[in-house]
């Protein structure tokens, strides 16, 4: 199978960004390719065209450009016809891109369209309780409409999109994220930096920085040596206009858990798994997710995680059996949950262990690339 994907991100040293999605679609893209499958990397918005071959597989670079008018729409069509000829050329048999701003809206392909919902502006503004822009809306919208199936990494994420667009159920894969196991092991889990908690992901208000504030100081206040270290990318707040989140959640910090605090901003993903094992207990507080990779990637580190308990993450963690899930305003109990794991050292080793079992029962990326090509077929199929 020849498959093609069109995405603003991907884990290159030539591509200008790379998160969460890029990291998601690297593992399945790597996966579909140690099976047999011939991949197609299309990445938009760049700094220049390029064409990269690596690993059994192509990653076309697709210039970022300015028109005189109408530049939303020119664009995609210039992708649009990039796309197309590239497909025409490899016979490249069916495609997929993410719903994120709808960037497939107006364009039209020669082989079937699939939409992985990474997450949309909509999703999380509903998420967020915030107003989203009309045209926003109408570009995800019409993306959608216009493709043949959808996936999604949680059953939450595609209930609550197949609501917010009134899209056909019928239409909608669950098929989680997954990881390469092989490359996510704990020799030695038992050693670990006592007392230190960890949050990885951009310092952002949805993500529940501002309550974690909050929470951390109840942490120091019993347990004063307790540390939380946070690695991610500031970010401006919507709701306040304030240019960085991280000094909001700052001005919440007590005078004692403000010296307990490490900020260490972005860093290179190859160096996020060594803070990983390094901590005691890893938390995730988020308002808007649809799956949270760093949460599995935790879980397969054996590391216990108090996650919050929305929605998606009732699909990673089984409460009190491998992690804890604590709503992220409940400030007292997810306070509890993190000093209940920080004072005990068998819960931790348990949950831990039982974490990587859920991981390699159900996020396993070999597993989960044989469920893709099986549901690529489906839809060639059809």
């Amino acid at each position: 199978m020849k498959i093609g994907f069109i995405t603003p991100e991907y884990p290159h040293p030539k591509v200008s960004h790379a998160a969460g999605i890029a990291t998601s679609i690297k593992n399945l893209v790597e996966a579909l390719v140690e099976k047999g499958s011939k991949v197609t990397v299309f990445v938009y918005q760049q700094d220049s065209d390029a064409i990269i071959e690596e690993k059994g597989m192509k990653i076309h670079l697709i210039k970022k450009k300015r028109f005189k008018f109408c530049t939303w729409y020119f664009y995609r069509k210039h992708i649009q016809n990039y796309v197309n000829k590239v497909v025409s050329k490899e016979n490249i048999d069916i495609l997929e891109a993410a719903d994120w701003t709808g960037i497939t809206a107006f364009m039209h392909f020669r082989v079937p369209l699939v939409i992985r919902f990474h997450g949309s502006d909509a999703y999380f503004c509903k998420l967020d309780g915030r107003q989203q822009k009309f045209k926003n809306f109408m570009f995800e919208k019409l993306a959608l409409k216009g493709a043949s199936a959808y996936i999604a990494p949680t059953t939450y994420a595609g209930e609550e999109t197949r609501k917010i667009f009134g899209l056909d159920a019928k239409k909608i894969k669950t098929i989680h994220y997954g990881l390469q196991l092989e490359n996510f092991e704990n020799e030695s889990p038992e050693t670990y930096n006592r007392n230190t908690i960890l949050y990885i992901g951009t310092i952002i208000r949805k993500k529940g920085v501002l309550e974690l504030a909050e929470i951390f100081n109840k942490v120091v206040a019993q347990n004063p040596v307790a540390k939380l270290v946070l690695i991610g990318s500031d970010a401006p707040d919507i709701k306040t206009g304030a240019p960085s989140t991280y000094k909001l959640m700052e001005s919440l910090l007590s005078a004692e858990a403000k010296n307990q605090v490490g900020y260490l901003g972005k860093i290179p993903y190859s160096e996020v798994k060594s803070h990983i094992k390094k901590a005691h207990v890893c938390t995730f507080p988020s308002f808007a997710e649809t799956l949270g990779m760093v949460t599995i990637e935790s879980m397969a580190l054996q590391k216990p995680v108090v996650n919050t308990s929305i929605g998606w993450a009732q699909e990673l963690i089984d409460d009190g059996i491998n992690g804890f899930l604590v709503h992220p305003s409940e400030i007292e109990t997810f306070s509890a949950r993190i000093l209940q794991l920080l004072n005990d050292e068998n819960l931790c080793r348990n949950f831990g262990k039982a974490a990587r079992l859920k991981v390699e029962e159900r996020f396993d990326i070999n597993k989960i690339a044989e469920i893709n090509m099986e549901y690529y077929n489906s839809v060639l199929n059809g």
